[in-house]
């Protein structure tokens, strides 16, 4: 899922912005949309689902509509936050996200109107622009440029549609995450570095070659890369094959071949010190 997010102040036109890309975009797949509400609750008292989350409720779902005219599923979330959002959305395979707000976001950002400052600003318009089909085709450009940002049900749901799945007996998945504890040793945060293109052409290698062993259908890997904190995931890698007998020795030699073969750099934070893992090795 490719994700960008539209920032800027009040009334500084983003509603136009994210309009025209969510309904642009929409013609290349799938689109979700997230919203910063500042300032408003969703539990005054006189509404029920306030009433859900005053009674201890961690998560609310509500489903509207009726069976002639359709049905809309809502979901809240007492504690969710933007990448418990971001993930949700990738879970259920949308292709683009179209944030509105966040503006402390590491997100990619389309800046509207005159905010200063901000991280990973990739493209700044003058406030209430009009939103014609240039621009409009230049911004849809640069969020289909965005890396992809995966989760394991997302990559599951990839393998589901390819047609061979047809053939599959088993669906295995592996997830690498930041181990914490190791004896004495406490682990706060990994940071991990790719050099590229090698690192995303090593990975493709791996992908392909497993997928010509016998029985092995499809095989997708996802690698993040930043800093991980601890009990995060790290990798994904999603196989699915004929039958379980070989499924297994397809994800062993996955993650074998991906911390022996790919340039990807690790970086290890602990209580007493930090330092590059290949260094030490």
């Amino acid at each position: 899922m490719k994700v960008i997010s539209v920032v800027g102040y009040k009334e500084s036109g983003n509603e136009s912005v994210v309009s025209a890309l969510v309904r642009n975009l929409s013609g290349f797949g799938t689109v979700g949309t997230i919203k910063y509400m500042e300032g408003q609750l969703l539990n005054p008292a006189e509404i029920d689902a306030g009433r859900h989350f005053d009674a201890g409720a961690d998560t609310l779902i509500e489903i509207t509509g009726t069976e002639a005219a359709g049905t809309e599923i809502v979901s809240f979330s007492r504690d969710l936050n933007l990448e418990d959002a971001l993930d949700m959305l990738c879970d259920q395979g949308l292709d683009f996200a179209v944030v509105e707000g966040f503006k402390e976001s590491n997100l990619p950002k389309i800046v509207t109107g005159d905010l200063k400052g901000g991280s990973n600003v990739v493209f700044r318009l003058p406030a209430d622009i009009d939103m014609h089909e240039e621009l409009t085709a230049t911004l849809v450009g640069i969020a289909i440029a965005q890396p992809d940002r995966y989760t394991l049900e997302a990559l599951i749901k990839k393998v589901r549609k390819n047609p061979a799945i047809r053939k599959a007996g088993a669906i295995g998945t592996f997830s690498g995450i930041v181990r914490e504890l190791a004896g004495n040793e406490r682990t706060s945060k990994l940071e991990f570095e790719k050099y590229e293109p090698e690192a995303s052409k090593a990975l493709d290698r791996i992908r392909e070659e497993l997928k010509q062993k016998e029985g092995i259908l499809e095989v997708l890997i996802h690698h993040k890369t930043g800093v991980i904190k601890a009990g995060e995931d790290i990798v994904y890698i999603v196989i699915a094959s004929a039958h379980r007998t070989e499924l297994f020795p397809a994800l062993s030699e996955a993650i074998e071949r991906i911390k022996a073969e790919t340039p990807i750099w690790k970086k290890e934070f602990t209580e007493k010190e930090e330092f590059w893992v290949h260094d030490r090795e």
